[in-house]
């Protein structure tokens, strides 16, 4: 995952405006206790950030794998 996918998967599963009161507020345990915000900036992975907002807000598989599901689905090209 990149991190244009990141956000683009934020936005499409969670909405623009709750997704980005996600990434700056809501901190996650599987990222070392930090907001998606931090941890993306001091270089965790996207996609591991993305598991741990998936895992905290009890989101399902289908979420989860949301970028591939559209990039397979040809609505955006695979990376």
């Amino acid at each position: 995952m990149r991190q244009s996918e990141f956000r683009a998967a934020v936005d499409e599963v969670l909405g623009a405006a709750y997704g980005r009161s996600i990434v700056t507020d809501l901190v996650l345990p599987g990222v070392g206790y930090r907001t998606a915000e931090v941890a993306l900036s001091e270089g965790e992975p996207p996609q591991v950030v993305w598991d741990a907002v998936c895992d905290e807000l009890e989101l399902g598989e289908q979420a989860r794998w949301h970028h591939r599901m559209e990039a397979k689905s040809g609505n955006r090209p695979a990376r």
